[in-house]
Order: structure tokens, then sequence, then C-alpha cells
């Protein structure tokens, strides 16, 4: 089971002092299980887990081009980011809130087939917002950055 913890944690490319924080177990503890002096439980394995999903702001900053040309195929332009993943607050667990402008002439369907397209490319659960609708001073408006 130490191994486990150990390729989990590789494989997220994080220190044990990053996964401690993530996490909430104890640094010490992560490195107990990583050199087998404690086992560590299926529950305890499964928080780990939980805690070595990448963080959207840092897939995010990796492939964005990507997602700018996606974007493009489906015929949205003006790809931006808002919510935790715009202010670096976001957890392993957090979505990605994008917002896009969406030209006349293409639905929500459409939307939707971005959203599940543009999650499965960057590998975290993606909400997709378009601005059509939105108040000038709307806090997703205000607060959106360029991707």
């Amino acid at each position: 089971m130490g191994n486990a913890v150990r390729e989990l944690r590789e494989a997220a490319g994080i220190s044990q002092g990053e996964l401690a924080r993530r996490s909430g177990v104890a640094q010490p503890n992560i490195a107990a299980y990583e050199s087998g002096r404690r086992n560590a439980s299926r529950g305890m394995l499964d928080r780990l887990r939980a805690a070595a999903r990448p963080l959207p702001h840092v897939v995010l900053a990796s492939r964005a081009q990507e997602l700018r040309e996606l974007a493009g195929r489906y015929g949205f332009s003006n790809v931006r980011v808002f919510g935790s993943a715009a202010r670096g607050t976001d957890g392993p667990g957090s979505d990605l809130d994008i917002l896009v402008t969406r030209p006349e002439g293409i639905g929500l369907l459409t939307v939707a087939a971005f959203a599940a397209a543009a999650s499965e490319l960057l590998g975290v659960e993606v909400d997709v917002v378009t601005d059509g609708g939105l108040r000038a001073d709307h806090e997703i408006l205000t607060t959106a950055v360029a991707v």
C-alpha cells in the first residue's frame, strides 16, 4: 500500500508536503505510508487520491491554447475563466468555470457539448456560461480573466 501512495503522489507531480496540505493528513504520515512503515487503509487511499486530483487553474495554465482552439471549433470566442480557478483558490475537487461569447445561431446543446469536450480535454469538470445574457456589471463579467 505504501507504493500506491507514492505512485499517486508522483503521478500528480506534487510533493509530500503539498499532498499533506491538500488532504489534511500530516506529512510524516504520508512519508510513513510511502516507506511502508504504515499501511494506508482503503479510506485513506481514497482521501489521498481525491487530494491528488489536478487543480483546475494548474491544468488550465498548461492547456489554455488547446482550450481556446477547442472553443473556436465549437464557434465560441473570448474564452475567460472566473470563480475559484481565476482567484487561485480552487482545490482538487473544484470545477473550472469558463465564460465564452456565443454567436447567434449556436444553441445550448452546443454549449453542453463544448463543456463535455473541455472536461475531457482538461481532466477536470468544466462549467460553461455564455456572456450574452449577463448585465455589464455582473460579477462573472467583472471578475473573469482571459484564458
